[in-house]
């Protein structure tokens, strides 16, 4: 029955995404994200659904009359740069075969990460893609959360298999990045039930986080409600709410929890934690002595063996940093970082330009949301090999629309408040 029904949803969704490319954005959202098919157990789980999307899509913005051209942004042309660059280290990978593999997964979501950035264009395209995107891992933290409430938190919660973010520590990130979305959901809504909803959303994705058991995630949950209080309006309600929540939801962990939240301090003594080390310095040993990295798909025995202090404990980065390093040399570590750090930076001015402005509150809350959202990824990332998850690239591109909208409101205000300041001089006799 869900197998048909998510095959109803594509393809009935078919004419709407030729008559709109946005429509075709929405969908690839939703199954990129989400994974649908994944809940299914029949044909759907195999099927192209994304494939078919993605050619509408294509197809659609071909035929629109819609602006076809990338927005200018540093932002645009810093992500361009990356994937041409990408492109480049494929061609001096180690392994050949599996690199093409990894290109042509992660070709595919630039990609439509592109198309994002050039279809969405308007406050109600990037509105509705915040509810397509928050609501497709907001489901895994419902889930999830209830799972972690039935379990007493003695089970692990992990996401849909064979996607991005089946790993319980990547749904872990997912939900913490995943939040401060849901909070800028909830400050643009007026429906009290749709309030309180987005409320308990929240308080399960957090738990559905800590049910994970992921180390990560506790850091990056710590930076993300951090960075949250010192952006809130009411810190005092804030800081208390916190105060209040925090022990109560470690007090209903069990034990075992604990105890791996306990081994953050004695890392040395872990054998995962002393893994992910090795992978880190074979990842710098490589970039040093390669320029262009080893390419797409580096964790193989090879390189652990020439790389590695311990050749035999072979793992993956672990790290979108050192995923980077080890796979597109420093150069590719350089244009990533440059990447986030534009995206912060465009985030910030979209906060400085729309303050004191009832007009663009939206924009602001929007803004800070996603900066929130981003020191969760920026610090949990470090744990994680999530270098081409596909969230923050469509956050980057609803921070480039929402720049340019607020620069366009600024643009066309100050004619008027021009005009309107001369009025008044002339009002009382001033030159």
């Amino acid at each position: 029955m869900r197998d048909i029904l998510i095959t109803l949803i594509v393809f009935g969704s078919l004419p709407m995404i030729l008559r709109n490319p946005v429509n075709g954005v929405l969908m690839w959202v939703w199954i990129s994200v989400m994974n649908p098919h994944t809940q299914g157990w029949g044909f759907a789980t195999t099927f192209p659904f994304a494939f078919i999307i993605a050619i509408a899509t294509l197809f659609s913005v071909a035929i629109s009359r819609l602006p076809k051209a990338l927005p200018m942004s540093g932002i645009t042309f810093t992500l361009i740069t990356l994937v041409l660059w990408m492109n480049v280290t494929t061609l001096f990978a180690l392994f050949p075969e599996s690199a093409y593999a990894q290109w042509s997964k992660v070709m595919k979501i630039m990609l439509m990460s592109l198309v994002t950035m050039t279809v969405i264009r308007s406050r109600d395209d990037i509105q509705r893609l915040m509810w397509v995107l928050t609501m497709s891992i907001a489901y895994y933290g419902v889930k999830g959360g209830i799972f972690t409430i039935r379990s007493g938190g003695v089970d692990r919660v992990w996401g849909p298999e064979g996607t991005f973010i089946g790993d319980n520590n990547a749904i872990a990130l997912a939900l913490i990045m995943t939040i401060p979305l849901m909070r800028y959901l909830q400050q643009r809504s007026e429906q009290r039930w749709l309030r309180h909803g987005l409320s308990a959303t929240m308080l399960l994705s957090a738990l559905a986080a800590l049910g994970s058991y992921s180390r990560g995630a506790l850091l990056a949950i710590g930076a993300m409600i951090v960075f949250m209080w010192l952006k809130s309006r009411h810190k005092l309600a804030a800081g208390a709410l916190i105060a209040l929540l925090t022990p109560l939801a470690f007090l209903f962990m069990p034990d075992r929890w604990s105890e791996r939240m306990d081994s953050i301090g004695t890392y040395q003594e872990d054998e995962s934690a002393m893994g992910r080390i090795n992978a880190w310095y074979m990842a710098w040993n490589l970039a040093r002595d390669r320029f262009f990295g080893g390419g797409f798909e580096i964790a193989e025995p090879g390189t652990f063996f020439l790389y590695a202090p311990n050749p035999t404990d072979i793992h993956a980065a672990h790290s979108i940093y050192f995923q980077a390093l080890g796979e597109h040399g420093f150069i590719g570590l350089g244009l990533y970082l440059l990447l986030l750090g534009m995206t912060w930076r465009s985030a910030a001015w979209i906060v400085r330009h729309s303050r004191n402005q009832p007009e663009l509150e939206w924009a602001q809350q929007l803004a800070t949301m996603i900066q929130a959202s981003f020191a969760g990824f920026a610090v949990g990332g470090a744990f994680l090999s999530l270098l081409y998850f596909d969230v923050p690239y469509y956050l980057m591109g609803v921070i480039v629309a929402t720049r340019l909208l607020v620069a366009g409101q600024q643009t066309a205000v100050s004619p008027a408040m021009l005009a309107q300041v001369g009025g008044r001089r002339q009002a009382i006799g001033q030159p």
